[in-house]
């Protein structure tokens, strides 16, 4: 009986070429374009947090005491007294962690050196950048630059230049690459660094880098001496320090601890990112809301098919119902040509996603996505995205087959034979 039930489905199919292969391409280039999209938004994110694992630290040890100093000193002793401040009117103290060496102990001590496999103490600051007639404000970061690159792995960055000569040049300079674009710097030349207290410092190019990710390469970076000479920090003292740790992705209990330690604000790289991965799960609803709605289109073209099927093929169908097919039996063979025209389409639009999402991932521009700098776009070919917009594609044309095959299960026969206009 199946056998029969399916054979009679493929004549259905077959009767009508023209419509069958209009609804299964429409199927097939909605498939395609939800794929391709999903790809993108996908490939980007997972380019994203790649790039970000890699090149940028996973914890960062913020020179913010977490537990300030608070307004009212006498609050712990009597509620109701209040404390008054006059004629106080000093600088704001800058974020700073004292004694930095202190907690790189802590941190290489036998309860972290399998968590923490990596630490940079790091002096940031922000100056401006003059090379003849342009000047451009960036940010300057003092590193060591062997730890530095245990972090970032800078050396591999390294267009132009070398970490040699880095470390034997006086007043060196590694230069990100939108940085050297924007003021037209080559290796060897010379830039003058003023700080925000107005003095200026004369450097050298000793490299250029590019990371890919947008931020790092609009900065340069200098020796952790130099660094904190241009910031006005005594040796004890850095900005923060950056940490790599062995499990990325489960670093915030560790985060948590190292603040109760240290007693320094540590931010995972999920919080100094928490903005723009917000941003691509917005775009990841977007993205799924219009596999939503293409698949209901396309459950539309499905149903229109069956519908047509049933109009034309009520006195077939009639015959069916006389010679003891059962309306169960009717229903499985319209639910089961929407699921053929469904599959049909799904695979077609598959394998045509593969050859977008390849063209898109070889295109040879360059192109700046989002926080990231990329050449071709950034593709995902996790097959499970595949899978599952195929999947939901041939479920939608499934469940599009059941009105109309509900229809064709409540034609009585004797109605339709009598009726000599079908």
């Amino acid at each position: 009986m199946l056998t029969t039930l399916f054979a009679i489905a493929v004549r259905h199919l077959l009767g009508r070429r023209r419509q069958t292969l209009t609804t299964i391409f429409g199927v097939a280039i909605s498939t395609m374009v939800l794929i391709t999209t999903n790809s993108l938004t996908r490939g980007l994110l997972d380019s994203f947090v790649e790039t970000i694992v890699n090149v940028a630290p996973h914890i960062i040890v913020k020179g913010e005491k977490t537990d300030p100093m608070p307004v009212n000193l006498n609050a712990s002793r009597n509620s109701s007294a209040v404390a008054f401040v006059e004629n106080n009117i000093h600088k704001q103290e800058r974020e700073e962690v004292r004694n930095y060496r202190q907690i790189l102990g802590v941190l290489s001590s036998p309860e972290y050196e399998k968590e923490v496999l990596a630490a940079s103490p790091y002096v940031e600051s922000q100056v401006m950048a003059v090379k003849g007639s342009r000047n451009q404000p960036l940010l300057l970061k003092g590193v060591l630059i062997e730890r530095e690159d245990v972090i970032s792995g800078i050396h591999k960055k390294l267009v132009q230049g070398d970490i040699a000569s880095f470390e034997k040049t006086t007043n060196a300079l590694l230069v990100g690459r939108t940085v050297a674009k924007d003021m037209n710097l080559k290796l060897n030349d010379q830039l003058v660094i003023i700080s925000a207290s107005g003095k200026s410092r004369q450097c050298k190019v000793a490299g250029i880098f590019f990371s890919g990710v947008n931020a790092v390469d609009n900065s340069v970076l200098v020796s952790l001496k130099l660094g904190q000479i241009i910031e006005g920090l005594p040796a004890n003292k850095v900005s923060g320090i950056a940490l790599k740790v062995a499990d990325p992705f489960l670093n915030a209990s560790l985060a948590r601890d190292l603040e109760r330690i240290t007693g320094y604000r540590c931010l995972t790289w999920q919080e100094e990112n928490a903005s723009i991965l917000s941003l691509f799960a917005r775009i990841g609803y977007i993205v799924f809301s219009l596999v939503a709605f293409v698949g209901v289109v396309s459950g539309f073209g499905v149903a229109n098919i069956l519908v047509t099927t049933v109009f034309e093929k009520s006195r077939d169908i009639a015959i069916m119902k006389s010679l003891g097919f059962s309306r169960l039996q009717l229903v499985g063979m319209f639910i089961f040509e929407g699921f053929m025209v469904g599959l049909a389409g799904a695979l077609a639009g598959g394998t045509l996603a593969v050859g977008a999402i390849n063209l898109f991932a070889n295109i040879p521009i360059e192109s700046s996505q989002g926080p990231l700098t990329k050449t071709g776009f950034s593709m995902s070919y996790n097959p499970l995205y595949f899978l599952l917009i195929i999947g939901i594609t041939v479920l939608i044309s499934t469940v599009a087959a059941i009105l109309p095959s509900a229809r064709a299960a409540k034609l009585e026969p004797v109605s339709v034979l009598r009726d000599s206009s079908l």
